[in-house]
């Protein structure tokens, strides 16, 4: 079972050079109730390696484009006619380097799956813990290609009004034999875990 303790938020000033860690919430924006999760990262992480961590933390499938918004630079894949740097120019402790810092995270720029990100604490890490790891979230990733937010909301009422004229079509579009096998309440801790666990490193030796 994951270790769910917080690690209580310290100075960076007394955190050893590539040894901290942190703490960010990632909630995808307009999800009522919301779809989130609580990340530990090592602060090092460049934005290349968030985006992967995020991928995997959530279940999205890295078939489309990307990017971080910081409000006045976004980093993905370059792309100079996006305006788009290269994210692994950018690390995550530069880009948010304390507690309370928020940026941005744009996936699929056709959905627009927008998540806000925000650093709830910055610690050492622990001797022995692999990071990065997930603490806890909520509810499930929505299917790709869905339609953004609104598009997502439409198709959870669809799986669940079996007389609902688009039931069977959206049903064989994701591959279910019945509405109540996708369960949008569902998280599985261990399973996203499992999911961020070859991206593990252990930052400090016991």
């Amino acid at each position: 079972m994951a270790n769910t303790r917080r690690a209580k938020p310290i100075s960076r000033s007394r955190t050893a050079p590539g040894t901290s860690v942190h703490t960010i919430k990632v909630t995808l924006r307009g999800s009522h109730p919301p779809i989130w999760r609580r990340l530990e990262v090592p602060s090092a992480t460049d934005l290349r390696q968030l985006h992967d961590l995020i991928q995997a933390a959530f279940g999205w499938e890295d078939y489309h484009m990307w990017a971080f918004e910081t409000g006045r630079e976004r980093y993905g894949v370059t792309d100079r006619e996006l305006g788009i740097r290269n994210a692994e120019s950018m690390r995550l402790d530069h880009i948010a380097p304390g507690i309370g810092a928020r940026f941005g995270y744009t996936y699929d720029f056709g959905d627009d799956w927008e998540h806000d990100i925000l650093v709830e604490a910055v610690a050492d890490a622990e001797p022995g813990a692999a990071y990065p790891r997930c603490v806890t979230g909520r509810r499930a990733c929505p299917p790709e290609d869905c339609g953004g937010i609104w598009g997502y909301e439409y198709l959870v009422e669809i799986l669940a009004d079996p007389g609902h004229e688009e039931h069977e079509e959206r049903l064989e579009w994701l591959g279910l034999d019945s509405g109540d096998q996708f369960d949008p309440a569902a998280f599985d801790l261990a399973e996203v875990n499992t999911a961020l666990s070859s991206f593990a490193t252990i930052l400090v030796q016991n």
